[in-house]
């Protein structure tokens, strides 16, 4: 009895080992189950993730636009209120007006720069070196007689005849 026993032993002994490295490969095989439903999880969440700023980028870019819009319309509605007051025959009067008189002005400014002498101009000078300088100067006095009243229409009547002078000088 004592061969059959001991193999019996030996025999209960290995199926025990059997039994407890069966627990231990249905524990690993469950952790690894469980890590892998974890990494099925996290790729779902970065999914979720990437769509929903994929969403917020969308909406920013919305709002960005209808603030464009916006901006638009304002601009828009400035124009046509800029165009209610200005005709473009105005416009391009004033632009006249205003070349007339910059050629007027420069006519002037041509007259003033030759009438000057040699001596005026070199007085013009000292003149303009003391003042930067910060010398005392003796500035001449002035005059405190009221100026001419001009009759309504004189000046337009002025510059009529102003006008033929400026076209001959320009030709």
């Amino acid at each position: 009895g004592n061969v059959f026993g001991r193999q019996g032993r030996q025999l209960k002994q290995q199926r025990d080992k059997l039994k407890q490295y069966q627990k231990k490969i249905a524990l690993q095989l469950e952790k690894e189950t469980s890590a892998l439903l974890l990494l099925k999880k996290k790729c779902y969440q970065d999914q979720l993730l990437y769509k929903t700023d994929i969403q917020v980028q969308d909406i920013e870019f919305a709002q960005i636009e209808i603030k464009i819009i916006e901006g638009l319309k304002a601009g828009n509605y400035c124009l046509k209120q800029m165009h209610e007051v200005m005709s473009i025959e105005e416009v391009d009067r004033i632009l006249e007006e205003t070349q007339e008189a910059t050629e007027y002005q420069k006519q002037i400014d041509e007259l003033l720069a030759g009438s000057l002498t040699a001596e005026d101009e070199d007085a013009v000078l000292a003149e303009l070196e003391a003042i930067t300088q910060g010398e005392d100067i003796t500035l001449p006095e002035l005059p405190t007689d009221p100026l001419p009243v001009v009759p309504t229409g004189e000046t337009e009547r002025k510059e009529a005849q102003i006008k033929p002078e400026r076209e001959m000088l320009a030709a």
